[in-house]
């Protein structure tokens, strides 16, 4: 089977956006790999938007969660009619023995002991580990230019899928602050899923008389890649949106405790994850402090900044 020949490639991703954003450097590798192909990506609803500017993306088949695995059988009675070339599922439901195609390459769920990107990479054979990138439009990208026209922004994002995961709030208007010390010109960007959950925790530090520009809920995830773009660095939690960023190729702080930084710290050329003291996925939120933090994030700032005026 060669390069050529490969045209229709299924590509299933995880519902959830963190693990969706991890895959498309996956997704990347196979668009140079095989320039012909034209893609269809079977995902969650809260990740399909995070491949609407996807070149060669033929079409998104979102995948509502039904009981009793229902959601796999309605994916199947989609796919079933088609003939592809070639399948990959990084759900490890094995659909792909049940479609007509020439090549199917499923990766096995359950836990791992390595980082996410390194597992997909290895689990397909691939060469190299692809880095998550993301995909966005021109349309967008003015729209971002627009809203954030200057270089000083600083983008934050306090929420988290679970309480535990949130750093509290208190010490993100902290950092904030002193990041205002070091440079007054600074402005904070505060990125946050839709909801009245998420609208609650990010209302104390939209209270206060930070210079904050509110960026959060309403936006497509096309729009908040863009804007993302646009921003100097990135403070937050594990979550879906520390992901997109890491991908934004932007500097990256992950806060992490209870979640493993071994498995999921953020993956780009730029970012780094921080975790509280405690031990690998057993640490508690509060045991990070503001100075950690704000030195971490300070370092990933003049490590960058060094690496930039190195490359021109």
């Amino acid at each position: 089977m060669t390069v050529s020949s490969i045209r229709k490639i299924l590509f299933i991703t995880s519902t959830r956006l963190g693990d969706a954003v991890i895959s498309t450097g996956i997704l990347d590798y196979l668009l140079q790999t095989y320039p012909q192909a034209k893609f269809t990506i079977a995902c969650g609803p809260v990740a399909a938007g995070l491949f609407d500017a996807m070149p060669r993306r033929d079409k998104t088949l979102v995948m509502n969660k039904y009981r009793f695995d229902f959601h796999w059988l309605s994916l199947w009675s989609q796919c079933v009619l088609q003939s592809w070339d070639l399948v990959i599922d990084l759900r490890g439901s094995g659909i792909g023995y049940f479609l007509r195609t020439r090549k199917k390459c499923i990766v096995r769920g359950g836990r791992i002991k390595e980082h996410r990107v390194h597992y997909l990479a290895r689990s397909l054979s691939l060469p190299y580990t692809p880095l998550p990138v993301v995909w966005i439009d021109e349309k967008n990208k003015k729209m971002a230019a627009e809203k954030l026209p200057a270089d000083h922004y600083i983008a934050l994002a306090p929420t988290a899928n679970w309480i535990g995961k949130i750093w509290p709030i208190e010490r993100f208007i902290q950092v904030a602050k002193k990041l205002l010390v070091y440079n007054k010109d600074y402005e904070f960007v505060l990125f946050y899923g839709p909801g009245s959950q998420e609208f609650n925790l990010v209302d104390p530090l939209k209270r206060t008389s930070l210079p904050v520009i509110d960026s959060g809920g309403q936006n497509t995830l096309t729009e908040v890649a863009a804007l993302l773009s646009r921003c100097k660095g990135f403070i937050g939690n594990d979550s879906g949106l520390m992901h997109l960023a890491a991908a934004c190729q932007i500097p990256v702080l992950g806060l992490f405790g209870p979640s493993k930084l071994s498995e999921y710290e953020p993956a780009g050329n730029h970012a780094h994850g921080l975790s509280a003291s405690g031990g690998n996925g057993m640490a508690n939120m509060e045991n990070l402090t503001v100075d950690e933090v704000y030195n971490a994030f300070q370092n990933l700032l003049e490590t960058y900044n060094k690496q930039d005026r190195q490359n021109d």
